[in-house]
């Protein structure tokens, strides 16, 4: 039946989502991601072709996911970084999952469609921004979108032995660091305000 089967690739997802984040796409094994899921091994080369397609789908649904829940608006960028933020801290496996793309397959493969999509997307808010004066054009709108998102995702990043203390405080304290980061980042270069250029003028 077809609500058994979507069931069955939910499960199948799921499972094979903390499989990759734990153990990335190496070391990961599909009778694991089978048992976990209370299937077997042929229903997933059934539903997507192989372990190496498993990932892709993991990771199709991650990029749709955030695309989703942390929307780019680009006369809110600290709230855009706050909501990545949130999204970090609520599924630790983004970053996990993230950081095994980056090493097993980024580097030999295609850019990621779905995420190229979307960060073309992000950028051409950016470049409007800036086109239109609400945002300074200092940083090119790629590299604006690289500070933002690499701020955002700091925290996933940091270790606590290096960062002792600080690494320790609240996800209160934590989020309010990425959002006024990323405030401080605009300030320092925006863009000059009516009043400043009459007074110039």
């Amino acid at each position: 039946m077809p609500g058994d089967a979507q069931a069955t690739q939910r499960r199948l997802l799921d499972a094979a989502k903390a499989e990759f984040a734990l153990r990335g796409i190496a070391g990961a094994r599909v009778d694991r991601i089978a048992a976990a899921a209370g299937a077997n091994k042929a229903q997933i080369y059934h539903y997507f072709g192989s372990k190496d397609d498993l990932f892709d789908a993991v990771f199709d649904q991650l990029v749709t996911a955030t695309t989703d829940e942390a929307p780019l608006d680009a006369t809110d960028l600290p709230g855009y970084a706050a909501g990545l933020f949130d999204r970090y801290e609520d599924d630790a496996d983004i970053a996990r999952l993230a950081t095994w793309y980056r090493l097993e397959r980024a580097a030999d493969r295609p850019p990621h469609a779905l995420r190229a999509a979307a960060a073309k997307a992000k950028v051409a808010r950016i470049r409007a921004a800036q086109a239109d004066g609400t945002l300074s054009a200092t940083f090119p709108p790629e590299d604006l979108l690289a500070l933002i998102t690499t701020i955002a995702a700091m925290w996933t990043r940091a270790d606590a032995t290096d960062h002792g203390p600080a690494q320790r405080r609240s996800r209160t304290h934590r989020r309010q660091v990425v959002v006024d980061a990323v405030r401080a980042l605009l300030a320092a270069y925006s863009p000059p305000s009516a009043s400043s250029r009459a007074e110039r003028g």
